[in-house]
């Protein structure tokens, strides 16, 4: 491989790897356009509770990402093959908390998840350029365990963190990528 070669594979390389960063960051701030400009609108979808369209499954999921007051996606390590100049496939471990409560009164339960994402990739040109997507995604949840509950996003003398309770789109601290 010639020195341009290889600036080219490590470039496409880092797109992906930032594509799979923005996946879980607009599913945790709720961002619709930025989770549907992940995918390629026809990309073929499969993660069991529904197997369809990226175009078609961008609303379900984030339906069920707003029914969570809070939530956090985390994919790595990223394993990516280049296929082609334009194609790719990848692997990558996903972690994900999810926490709801029924009423403000109550604490926050939720569930852990461990699964893989077995993703293909396609390079195709747009208006912003040139631009990964994912051109089809496999899911495959290995695990599932509870948590202890959660506390509500009130103010705590003890641990003064602040907590997000997020379940709307336009958070004054999303800072789209």
């Amino acid at each position: 491989m010639n020195i341009e070669e290889k600036l080219r594979e490590l470039l496409d390389r880092q797109a992906i790897g930032d594509l799979i960063a923005r996946y879980s960051r607009t599913l945790d701030w709720l961002d619709d356009e930025g989770q549907a400009g992940c995918y390629w609108p026809e990309a073929r979808i499969d993660y069991g509770f529904f197997t369809g369209t990226a175009a078609d499954f961008v609303p379900v999921v984030m339906a069920v990402e707003r029914s969570t007051g809070r939530r956090w996606h985390m994919l790595a390590p990223l394993s990516v093959r280049l296929t082609g100049p334009t194609t790719a496939e990848g692997e990558c471990y996903g972690i994900a908390l999810g926490f709801r409560r029924e009423s403000d009164a109550e604490p926050y339960k939720g569930n852990m998840y461990g699964g893989r994402y077995l993703d293909t990739y396609e390079k195709r040109g747009t208006e912003n350029g040139e631009e990964w997507r994912i051109a089809s995604r496999r899911y495959i949840l290995d695990w599932s365990m509870p948590m202890p509950d959660q506390p509500d996003a009130a103010p705590n003398a003890a641990f003064p963190l602040p907590m997000l309770d997020l379940r709307e789109s336009g958070h004054p601290d999303y800072r789209p990528f």
